[in-house]
């Protein structure tokens, strides 16, 4: 059995009673850093054997795979949210399901979902991208194409990275866009930001230091589309079904 775990993303107090569940039924935990997790784990008095997960080392792999075909339990976690989104977990979570291994998702702490619901835009459909590439040309690139479907696009920034983003974004697609930022989530010192890139920017400009990473809303200016001709609708079945049923 393989447990994918959710941990809170600050306030320790988010951990749900699921997850301490599957914590205390763990043989073994996989982890980002042994020591965020281990910290995690004696706040709850829970002691369990700890293995540090690496995504990109086949014997981190090989190593949590074997335990799983032994019949162990296994519960993977990460250093805060939920695993496999933006976070190590995706490839363990495959080979699981290759070999016939049971895989048990948790729901829980997301700062994709929370800034998603704080942050006031629509988000009933959005594009998330992740941490983007450094490359100034490829983030135009992404964000070109993420502001292509006209949804809200999601995105995780650094503290070091944040202004010369918001500067990219103002520049290249316009200083009006909307723009919400969620930084330290669940934190002391959780803070929110909204306005347009450049107001945003300004703000973060007379802050004597940033620190915390952030998710980054961006709401893409609303494109009107022209009504088709009537005569290339003539064809259009009345209710989009194709046939008639007659």
């Amino acid at each position: 059995m393989l447990y994918i775990v959710p941990t809170p993303i600050g306030n320790l107090k988010d951990l749900t009673f699921r997850a301490l569940d599957a914590l205390k039924e763990a043989d073994a935990v996989f982890c980002e850093d042994t020591r965020r997790t281990l910290a995690l784990l004696n706040h709850y008095g829970v002691t369990k054997k700890l293995f540090r997960y690496n995504e990109h080392s086949e014997r981190s792999l090989a190593e949590a795979l074997d335990w799983l075909k032994l019949g162990k339990i296994v519960a993977l976690v990460t250093d805060g949210g939920t695993p496999c989104i933006s976070d190590p977990g995706r490839k363990l979570v495959a080979l699981a399901r290759e070999n016939a291994v049971k895989v048990d998702v948790l729901p829980g702490p997301s700062a994709l979902i929370t800034a998603a619901a704080g942050s006031g835009l629509p988000v009933d459909s959005f594009v998330f991208l992740g941490f983007l590439p450094r490359s100034g040309g490829k983030i135009k690139k992404a964000l070109q194409s993420a502001f292509g479907t006209g949804k809200t696009v999601i995105l995780y920034e650094s503290p070091y990275r944040i202004k010369k983003f918001l500067a990219l974004v103002a520049s290249e697609f316009g200083a009006d866009i909307k723009t919400v930022l969620a930084r330290e989530l669940t934190k002391v010192y959780e803070e929110w930001l909204t306005g347009t890139a450049q107001s945003v920017l300004n703000d973060l400009e007379k802050k004597p230091s940033i620190k915390g990473e952030f998710v980054v809303l961006l709401r893409p200016p609303v494109v009107e589309v022209e009504d088709a001709p009537e005569e290339s609708r003539e064809d259009e079945p009345a209710e989009g079904y194709g046939e008639s049923c007659a």
